[in-house]
């Protein structure tokens, strides 16, 4: 089956528009390349998967879990999958993001440092971004 199908885009479109309140915060916080001038996109199916932000050129995902989280036993199985397809997982609480978005974000700016960087344009000036 090739992904995403109709089913999967027609749930990404629907968490897009009924998003939870800490995914609007951090929503906010990451659109527009705000963070090291990376281009997130909310909501994206990755695979039979539906991330709630995806940086596809340096292949990091971030996850705001709520309570379900905590009870659900697929998660660990998800972020294994996800990972092997040369993903980086970064998974934060509603509680963290509504309260320290701040901290949340610094540490998506780290991640995305750490991160391998993509290579410059051929015959153009290397891109030297600054992260956040």
């Amino acid at each position: 089956m090739n992904w995403p199908n109709r089913r999967y885009t027609d749930l990404a479109r629907n968490l897009r528009n009924n998003a939870t309140d800490a995914e609007r915060v951090l929503w906010n916080a990451l659109s527009n390349r705000k963070v090291g001038g990376v281009r997130f996109n909310r909501q994206v199916c990755v695979g039979p998967y539906v991330c709630d932000f995806v940086a596809r050129t340096p292949r990091l995902i971030v996850e705001v879990d709520g309570g379900q989280h905590a009870i659900n036993g697929g998660d660990a199985e998800r972020t294994a999958r996800l990972e092997s397809q040369g993903y980086r997982m970064l998974r934060f609480w509603n509680h963290d993001v509504l309260t320290n978005v701040e901290g949340v974000v610094a540490e998506v700016a780290n991640a995305l440092r750490a991160l391998p960087q993509p290579l410059p344009p051929a015959g153009g000036e290397p891109n030297m971004r600054e992260v956040v």
